[in-house]
């Protein structure tokens, strides 16, 4: 069995004159980062490999996580910047199996629409909130019935959670 971590970024910042790409976190981001990798170490969910996106929101995300969770491969990948689902889907492909547990940091609506593209079963509340909105920092937890990566496909998933910082005691979601 393979897992697939699909983390949104945590809460970005708009500051004038920056870039989409460059967009820092805001002060709920860290706090929400914080908060998601104490229930990733909690849940025994760490990763043997992280593929981060290049932009910096999703850099900060990891690097507050990182700590937290432990010593952890991670690789930064520009292609999951801004990606539609047939990219994300490369990215995941080429991922060797010996990872076995595959924590991915990204953006939305590319995350969203992977996971209702990957998820065929599993927990239906999880299900319906994660089509009413993948807000900032959440996480969804995809389990799959295969061995390599490259046989990851559509509907071949089962949602195994959907966590949102609210849900684990933040005081909202973004």
């Amino acid at each position: 069995m393979l897992r697939l971590l699909l983390l949104r970024h945590a809460k970005a910042a708009w500051p004038a004159g920056v870039l989409d790409v460059d967009r820092p976190l805001a002060k709920r981001g860290h706090e929400a980062s914080v908060l998601m990798g104490k229930y990733i170490r909690r849940e025994c969910l760490a990763p043997d490999l992280a593929l981060v996106s290049s932009a910096r929101r999703t850099q900060e995300t990891w690097e507050l996580i990182h700590p937290i969770i432990g010593d952890v491969e991670s690789r930064s990948d520009g292609r999951i910047y801004e990606a539609p689902v047939s990219r994300l889907l490369t990215v995941l492909h080429e991922v060797e199996a010996e990872a076995r547990t595959v924590l991915m940091i990204g953006h939305n609506p590319g995350f969203e629409d992977l996971a209702s593209f990957l998820i065929g079963e599993g927990d239906m509340d999880g299900i319906l909130r994660l089509g009413r909105k993948y807000p900032t920092a959440g996480l969804a937890v995809i389990d799959f019935p295969v061995e390599s990566w490259a046989h990851v496909k559509r509907k071949s998933g089962r949602l195994e959670r959907f966590v949102t910082p609210k849900s684990i005691g933040a005081d909202e979601d973004d």
